[in-house]
């Protein structure tokens, strides 16, 4: 099994590097990597704080580790905070991240770069997040006695640990020295191959989104465009939510306006968009040079306003759910809004529980659409208990990173 992995590992670096020639996130998985090691040994030759190192996968896994990150540092500031990344989609937007204080790549998993590593950081405590299993390095933690936890973990029957062919690997699983999963499923499914280390703590996110709403900006010229009318707030969209959501606005009963934050922000997008709509259509990039209660429809053409968007809603919209999967939930959540999105969201357990509780409601097609948003517009009291219904499932499922903080 172990020259297996490694021989995968090898190729995996291989193709990487191949695929650098002519794929531009490829080619960043490869020049982040460069010297990498002489890098570590230049930044960490004088350091003399103990270091705590978390690593995450890519984007959406940092933003479970976040919370984790800033308690951490609020907790021990004199301790060295080390993060890593696997993706270029997660260190290239977050190189820079000041809470951390030191940022890389994670070298390749094999057996000489884990050994390394370790050597050189000498972490004092290592959280992976979510899904990271790299064999190399999780073993050489585990024979240098360093305590190592994973975070927000979600198991799945379809994991390969759970299946007869994959019990060699699930050997990995004994070289944490806990556990933290969301749900009473991964606790069961770790149970039923003999881990019992285990914690449901919930996952972090709840944390973050509660951060994040504490923090967020007054828009007032957004307000203006609301101007105390109905708003739905459609966040992360695709062209076949933009569609569906054009119909509705276009028709509408109601006196409705519609704020649309579209994934890709391109002009050539914009522009598309625009051109499913006839009603008044407002560029965010414009707002400031109109009256913009006079429009119907605003839309984002920028970048980091969504968080505070969602704020101004009656009902949010969700991209993504006739395509890649549905984008963040929980930050409409923490504000107590009804959700809305596409069919593809059942790898969401936020999406799943949402459902269940009659906050959140899965659409299919533009007659299933119209129907929950005329009865979310038209029914106050409903609104009301399906908005209290979200803010409570936020607030009543925060708490993981104190859990964890407090058992590691």
């Amino acid at each position: 099994m172990k020259f297996v992995y490694n021989t995968g590992i090898k190729a995996y670096t291989s193709a990487i590097k191949t695929a650098s020639l002519f794929n531009d996130k490829a080619k960043l998985w490869v020049e982040g990597r460069k010297n990498i090691f002489q890098r570590l040994e230049s930044d960490f030759k004088e350091n003399k704080a103990k270091v705590i190192w978390i690593h995450a996968a890519s984007l959406g896994e940092f933003e479970q580790a976040r919370p984790l990150i800033e308690k951490l540092k609020q907790k021990y500031p004199d301790k060295k905070i080390l993060l890593t990344f696997f993706s270029p989609s997660g260190y290239e937007v977050r190189k820079n991240y000041e809470i951390a204080d030191y940022i890389y790549y994670l070298p390749a998993d094999t057996s000489k770069n884990a050994k390394q590593f370790i050597k050189i950081v000498k972490p004092e405590i290592v959280y992976f997040i979510k899904y990271e299993f790299w064999k190399n390095y999780l073993y050489n933690l585990y024979i240098n006695k360093i305590p190592t936890y994973l975070v927000s973990g979600i198991f799945r029957e379809s994991q390969v640990f759970f299946k007869n062919s994959g019990k060699s690997y699930s050997k990995v699983l004994n070289y944490f020295t806990h556990f933290f999963v969301q749900n009473q499923t991964s606790l069961s499914l770790l149970k039923s191959i003999g881990i019992t280390n285990v914690t449901v703590s919930g996952d972090t996110r709840f944390d973050r989104v509660i951060d994040i709403a504490n923090q967020t900006i007054d828009l007032k010229k957004v307000s203006k465009f609301c101007n105390n009318k109905q708003v739905i707030i459609a966040g992360s969209s695709w062209q076949p939510d933009e569609e569906l959501l054009a119909k509705y606005i276009n028709n509408s009963k109601f006196d409705v306006k519609l704020i649309i934050a579209p994934h890709e922000i391109k002009e050539q997008n914009i522009l598309r968009i625009k051109k499913l709509l006839n009603k008044k259509v407002l560029l965010y990039s414009d707002i400031n040079n109109v009256k913009p209660e006079d429009y119907d429809v605003l839309i984002i053409n920028n970048i980091g306003l969504l968080s505070s968007l969602y704020k101004y809603a009656d009902i949010a919209y969700i991209g993504g759910g006739f395509g890649v999967g549905i984008h963040n939930i929980l930050e409409p959540a923490t504000f107590g809004k009804p959700i809305v999105f596409g069919t593809k969201y059942k790898k969401f357990k936020e999406a799943v529980d949402l459902i269940e509780l009659n906050a959140a409601f899965s659409i299919s097609n533009y007659n299933e659409l119209k129907n929950i948003f005329n009865k979310l517009l038209s029914d106050n009291e409903y609104l009301k208990q399906t908005s209290e219904i979200s803010a409570n499932f936020v607030q009543n499922n925060a708490g993981a990173v104190k859990l964890i903080i407090s058992k590691t």
